[in-house]
């Protein structure tokens, strides 16, 4: 049965006007940020959210910033009016769904994007060539939000612009909205790891909250991009869930050297099909690399089945 109705805003300053009216009224404001195509596992942010604030916020926006000119924004899947009936269909629902256009869009003229653009062209010229959808149009934008060392690694060796993008659209969202609190999953551990970070080191006044995953029956974590898994590669796509259960198991049996367990988690996604883009135990909050499982720590896994990459991650507890 439909829920509550959620306000639909796409303007950025009437979102910053809804959240402090809603202030000065003593409401405390949850906010769960996402790229729509929501599934299960969104939905139970936002029930983690109303455990913690009487108002919930969605935000509905695919982040140009995260993407490089050579990866999938253009086909990232969409639907949202389907997005706003999963939302109704929560329980107390959410107050606002905040879907706005384009943030990176600052009214410049016509003469400014062209000079950005020229500018872009000049840094490819001289090799650097790495650059994210919103420089590759330029459209002007120029500040980003790093967490150096936490991006480094993982996600951030094979998307260099993925995680620094992550990092700056929730900057700008979080100065919009300007939540209490915010929910991220566990799924996206490194990002739910640097936005912590990034909260702690710029003072912001948000409590961020990390999401366990929420997995299908058969242990696939769920993913807006599992929809474009074709059903030979959805059953390959297993295997990673299964070499991250086996890894645990077998630590808490006493198999603690991470080579050994990271060696036939790959080989298992391997004999599956897959393609590992990496595979890592690390330590939970530093990111950083463990050779022996002392303490505890998270094994995170990205691989590619077709043409779809997918990640997940199990922390390890002993």
């Amino acid at each position: 049965m439909a829920g509550k109705e959620p306000v639909i805003i796409t303007d950025k300053e009437e979102m910053r006007k809804w959240t402090r009216t809603m202030r000065s009224k003593n409401h405390t404001i949850g906010f769960v940020p996402t790229m729509g195509y929501l599934h299960e596992g969104h939905l139970s942010l936002v029930q983690e959210a109303q455990k913690h604030t009487d108002l919930i916020v969605v935000s509905i926006y695919v982040n140009p910033g995260q993407f490089s000119p050579n990866e999938d924004l253009s086909t990232y899947p969409s639907d949202f009016q389907g997005d706003i009936q999963k939302l109704k269909s929560v329980a107390n629902g959410v107050d606002v769904v905040f879907h706005p256009k384009n943030l990176y869009d600052y009214g410049n003229s016509e003469m400014g994007l062209i000079r950005s653009a020229e500018r872009i062209n000049e840094k490819e010229n001289e090799g650097l060539k790495v650059v994210s959808c919103v420089e590759d149009k330029g459209m002007g934008h120029e500040t980003w939000v790093r967490v150096e060392n936490l991006e480094k690694g993982l996600c951030g060796k094979s998307r260099p612009v993925f995680l620094r993008g992550v990092a700056t659209i929730v900057t700008k969202l979080f100065n919009i909205v300007e939540p209490d609190v915010a929910v991220f999953g566990k799924k996206d551990y490194q990002q739910w790891r640097i936005i912590q970070r990034m909260v702690r080191d710029l003072e912001f006044g948000i409590m961020v909250i990390g999401s366990e995953i929420v997995r299908e029956h058969d242990g696939l974590a769920m993913s807006s991009r599992n929809v474009k898994l074709s059903p030979e590669d959805r059953k390959k796509a297993l295997s990673i869930s299964r070499a991250l259960s086996k890894a645990k198991v077998e630590a808490e049996k006493g198999q603690v050297s991470c080579r050994d367990l990271i060696n036939v988690a790959i080989q298992t996604i391997d004999e599956a099909g897959g393609r590992v883009d990496y595979a890592e135990i690390v330590e939970q909050e530093s990111l950083e690399p463990v050779e022996t499982i002392k303490r505890p720590v998270v094994f995170c896994v990205a691989a590619w089945f077709g043409k779809v990459r997918l990640v997940d991650n199990m922390e390890i507890n002993i």
